[in-house]
């Protein structure tokens, strides 16, 4: 009998404690966005030209001013956003994170955003810079947006960087042409004029490793004999440097 009261006794508790918590559930008060935060640095004035030699290096700092939310006190999630500009925003690309009110971004990182908006490598971008704020583990919830800025940024590839060279190609054997990547298919390509001569493939602009056709069978071999071009004329080149294989197809 005893022990029949004292479990009565500890379900009552229970129930008391659930009960006591449904109540302060009910009783707190919901988030509400009120402020939204202000970035204040990188401006319009900035200006890079992003190295992969220094990709561990500060490219900026990004600050801003904190985001404020009506009722009960929440850690506010900061998340740091980039987009073509003139895009307003359609297609953002999430470069990092925090809970601060300020992050450093390296080089490599915003490189990496930059060719994730699809920007291609080489070229100066105008890119819109922003700040996100919202509460919840999710990090969706209440959002604001902070004013933007555009700065200005040229990337460089992340991938492998091949080249076409020879004389048949506009520089000549003195300087490789870059070819441009395609992420979805994994394969270079160019539109190039070609003159009547020879041309090779290479990497980061050296002979260390390059490749040519031994058997003109659109099949690539390390160090092979040089490519021939028998007419001149616009050429789409595209090249499966995994698959060493290549297609020429003249325009």
């Amino acid at each position: 009998m005893k022990n029949i009261k004292n479990i009565i006794i500890a379900f009552v508790s229970i129930l008391a404690i659930s009960c006591t918590d449904d109540i302060q559930d009910t009783n707190r008060e919901a988030l509400a966005p009120e402020t939204a935060p202000v970035l204040l640095t990188p401006t319009s004035t900035f200006n890079t030209v992003l190295q992969k030699a220094n990709q561990n290096n500060l490219a900026t700092s990004v600050v801003w001013n904190d985001a404020t939310y009506s009722g009960t006190a929440t850690v506010v999630n900061y998340t740091i956003e980039i987009a073509k500009a003139g895009t307003s925003f359609a297609k953002p690309v999430v470069v990092t994170s925090t809970t601060n009110r300020f992050k450093e971004i390296t080089v490599g990182e915003l490189n990496t955003a930059i060719l994730t908006a699809g920007l291609v490598p080489f070229v100066e971008h105008q890119i819109d810079i922003r700040i996100k704020s919202s509460v919840g583990t999710t990090g969706s919830g209440a959002a604001q947006y902070s004013n933007s800025f555009a700065i200005k940024a040229t990337p460089f590839p992340s991938w492998p960087n091949w080249g076409i060279i020879g004389d048949a190609t506009p520089t000549g054997w003195g300087s490789d042409t870059n070819l441009d990547y395609d992420l979805a298919t994994q394969k270079y390509s160019i539109t190039i004029h070609l003159t009547t001569g020879h041309f090779k493939f290479r990497l980061d602009d050296s002979w260390d490793l390059n490749y040519g056709d031994d058997g003109s069978n659109g099949t690539l071999e390390a160090g092979g004999s040089d490519i021939s071009v028998a007419a001149a004329g616009d050429y789409n080149i595209v090249v499966d440097f995994t698959a060493k294989t290549y297609t020429m197809t003249k325009l």
